[in-house]
């Protein structure tokens, strides 16, 4: 049923605290890192031998990509593995194609993050991954029986982390993620907001 090989290719913060879509949401700072160019100085030091590392540190740095580059890069890389590991004759999600529309309508951020995260859930919750193969089929997995399953409490943490995570980096507007979460992972588990937060130890 559940599949933990999501998005690895978004650059979002996973080393902050957990919190509920009941608290404020948080901005995480963006931690910009400059580098510069090493230039060997030989005039002082005829003689210095040149290492390695010095031809590295002469290369020019790649330009960074933008947040909605990188997301358009996510939902490509997404589109495209999910695409490979459906088994034959399996349908891929309609959350797929309302991906594939909304970066082929150059959508902004927001809009690519959140077809991404509904991609993720969906993927999760209702495929099976073969184990020999790694192919997905549709589940008939019964969720709500079973919630005692670590696995299954893992997978829906998983998820709800990870549009935590779209909040505090303004990629998801707070009631837009709360709605997702609500009708996508909560009403999959029969419980109410408050008993699945606490369900996930919020």
């Amino acid at each position: 049923l559940l599949s933990s090989s999501l998005i690895a290719v978004m650059a979002l913060a996973s080393s902050s605290p957990a919190q509920s879509f009941s608290t404020p949401a948080f901005q995480m700072q963006r931690r910009q890192t400059t580098t510069s160019l090493h230039r060997v100085q030989t005039a002082s030091h005829p003689t210095s031998a040149l290492k390695m590392s010095d031809f590295g540190s002469a290369m020019p740095d790649k330009p960074e990509l933008s947040m909605k580059e990188k997301l358009m890069e996510s939902a490509t890389t997404f589109i495209v593995d999910l695409e490979a590991r459906l088994a034959d004759g399996v349908d891929p999600p309609p959350e797929m194609e309302a991906l594939k529309a909304a970066r082929d309508a150059d959508s902004d951020e927001k809009t690519l993050a959140l077809r991404i995260y509904e991609l993720m859930i969906e993927q999760g919750m209702t495929y099976d991954i073969d184990a020999e193969n790694g192919k997905l089929s549709p589940t008939q997995f019964d969720i709500k029986n079973n919630l005692d399953i670590p696995e299954v409490k893992a997978e829906f943490a998983h998820l709800y982390q990870y549009g935590m995570q779209l909040i505090a980096r303004d990629l998801i507007d707070v009631d837009v993620a709360k709605e997702c979460v609500k009708t996508r992972l909560i009403e999959r588990t029969g419980k109410t907001p408050e008993e699945f937060d606490a369900w996930l130890g919020y």
